[in-house]
Parts: C-alpha cells; structure tokens; sequence
C-alpha cells in the first residue's frame, strides 16, 4: 500500500483508532505515520495520535514507498529450527551480526533474510525484516523472525507482557557459590568504557536467574543455565560480572587476559517459546550447540552428565523451583 489515500470519519473517535480500522494496521504503526507528519485532518497535519475526530472530517494519509536496500552477498548458512506461514524460527551462528549499522561491514542475519524473500514494510516507509528480538554478534542460539506485519506485531507484545521467553546456556569462570543465583540491578551505559553496560543506580530495571547444571573436571569452570526476566543490553555478561563471573571467551567483560580462552564467547540461547500468531497455543525450541561449543564442552566436562542436566525439561523444572 502506497500512495494517497483519503477517509471520511462517520462517528468521534481518536485518530489511530480510526485509522488502525480503516487501514488494518496496528496504532503503532499510525502513530509512526503521524510522527512523520504524513497525516492530516482536513488538510492540516496533526502531530498527535490521540486527537479526536468529529463527524465528517477528512483524514488524508500519504503512504510513502518502502525504503528498499539490496542484500550483500552471504557466504554463511543458517540452521532453521521451524518455519510456516508466520513465524522463522532459527539458530543464529556465533559471529553474526543481526543488524546492518554504518560499523558493520560484512554480510547480516537481515542480508541472509532478504536472500530468503522475508521483508516487511512499515506503513511509514522504514523497511524492516521480521526481526522481533536480537542476540549479540557472538552469542549464538534461538532466535524467532515474524514473516508478517500482524506476526510481528504480535510476537512484539510478548516481548512486553513476558509470554516469550528465553534459556540460555553459558559456561562460567569461576564456578557459582550457590546452586541458584538470582541477581536483580538496573543496567546503563557505562560511563568509562562505551563499549560495555553496566550496574548504575540510573539504568533500566534487569533480573537475571542463574542456575549451575555441570563443574568441569577440573572444577574451574561450570555449565549454568540462565533465565532474563528482562531484556536489556548485555544483560547476562553485566549481571555475571556483578557477581565477579564472567562467561568464557568474553574479552569485553572478562576479569582476567591471563583467564581459559576460546574460539568464541560461550553464550547461547539454548530453548525460546512463545505463542504461535495464528494458533495462539505456546510453542517451544531448542538450538542445538554449535561444533565449536560441543567440542569445548565435550573436552572439559563429563559427556554423560552434560547430555542429562541440558535435557530442556530438566532446565524447567529447575527454574520453575525458584518461583
């Protein structure tokens, strides 16, 4: 949809609610129209979503063409966990960035998704790709992609209401003190290194459960599981340092250069769930580990107890003792 188009308002009501009616679109979406001043009501435009219309006002709303970037080339694969008509459910790699950005020079998970035929538009024109959630550049793990406007609107509100979800994986250094840790600290910027989050009094409210699963044979290093109860920047690695952790392989946040190094950061988000749009029933996945983190695993730590303590129900069920 693009291009003019015109509406006559047949009762009072509030301009999104009357748009979002009369276009099908979310008033979210309508709010991103008007901010763009590309709503008018008899021919003035309006700033707010919430004006009232009268009876037999005239709303205008200019539809501009979607931004279209072409695709980089991709040299990766991606694992996909599930796909139907709404949803994508994949494993993203470790190293790949989600997002382009003027720093990000190679090929992204939005490239690999324009390859695959997956682009949504917004109705002001931003393109976007069905990208609800993100993972950093080196954590690897489940990841959901609506491949609709209505999906992705959906999937978002989870995102709020907390009806989605994550467990995460990660090996640590040095071990737990306690079988469940909880952590609970507002998270910022930090004011000394950019490149880092931090606990400030100032941040944003975060919550992270803690849960260890294995100690390595040597007993430096542990496997723990990992529950967000908020999603906000780093939030796995800020709360692990808080509590004088850090996760192996991660040099932003590491305590020591002279700590077990790795291939990659061993962080991985091990099982998603959600309601599925159309169903409207939860779904859940798992992400297999990639090669890199199996073979740290299999080399530091007891194979057969790792296969029972990372079985997904058993990691639940563990959480599920803490509320």
């Amino acid at each position: 949809m693009n291009g003019t188009q015109t509406y006559i308002c047949d009762n009072v009501e509030r301009l999104d609610t009357f748009l979002a009616s009369q276009i099908g679109q979310s008033r979210s979406q309508i709010a991103q129209l008007i901010l763009k001043e590309s709503v008018l009501v008899d021919g003035k435009i309006v700033s707010r979503a919430g004006v009232k219309l009268k009876e037999n006002q005239i709303v205008t709303v200019n539809l501009p063409d979607a931004k279209m970037q072409p695709a980089l080339e991709i040299d990766f694969s991606v694992e996909v966990l599930y796909e139907d008509d709404d949803v994508l459910v994949i494993n993203k790699p470790s190293g790949l960035t989600v997002h382009p950005a003027p720093s990000v020079k190679e090929a992204t998970l939005v490239d690999w998704l324009k390859h695959k035929g997956i682009r949504l538009s917004t109705l002001s024109g931003d393109e976007r790709h069905g990208i609800v959630h993100r993972l950093d550049k080196g954590t690897s793990g489940a990841m959901v992609i609506a491949k609709n406007n209505a999906s992705h609107e959906f999937l978002s509100n989870q995102l709020q209401d907390k009806s989605m979800g994550r467990y995460y994986l990660a090996v640590v250094n040095p071990p737990l003190k306690e079988d469940m840790v909880a952590v609970e600290c507002p998270i910022a910027r930090s004011p000394h290194n950019r490149l880092k989050m931090a606990c400030l009094e100032h941040g944003k409210y975060a919550k992270t459960l803690f849960k260890a699963l294995a100690l390595s044979k040597d007993e430096k290093n542990q496997l723990i599981a990992c529950k967000l109860f908020t999603g906000r920047t780093h939030q796995i690695r800020v709360h692990l340092e808080k509590i004088n952790r850090h996760i192996v392989g991660d040099h932003i946040y590491a305590q020591s250069p002279k700590l077990e190094k790795s291939e990659r950061i061993l962080l991985h988000a091990y099982s998603i769930y959600f309601i599925h749009p159309t169903t409207k029933k939860q779904v859940s996945f798992v992400a297999p580990l990639d090669k890199e983190t199996k073979e740290y695993v299999s080399k530091k730590f007891n194979t057969e107890q790792i296969d029972e303590v990372t079985d997904i129900s058993n990691i639940v069920r563990g959480f599920a003792t803490y509320f």
